[in-house]
């Protein structure tokens, strides 16, 4: 079985583009934030300790918890 890569697996410059979101009680958060299927998102860098990320997605750049990160999986 093949893992689903997710959005808190990239590294810093890396593009991919959101394949879903994993159902959980964030899921309509993340949506409203602009994490849609089909969108093309960039790393930008990771925080000091590791938590939380910077993401550049249509045209702006967003802060995610490693915890919200991980329901976004990409390809």
């Amino acid at each position: 079985m093949l893992l689903m890569k997710t959005l808190d697996q990239l590294k810093p410059g890396e593009k991919a583009v959101i394949k879903n979101i994993k159902p959980s009680s964030l899921t309509i958060k993340l949506l409203e934030m602009g994490l849609l299927p089909g969108k093309e998102v960039s790393f930008n860098y990771r925080a000091p300790l590791g938590d939380p990320i910077s993401v550049r997605i249509s045209g702006y750049n967003l802060s995610l918890r490693i915890d919200e990160a991980s329901l976004v999986e990409i390809i």
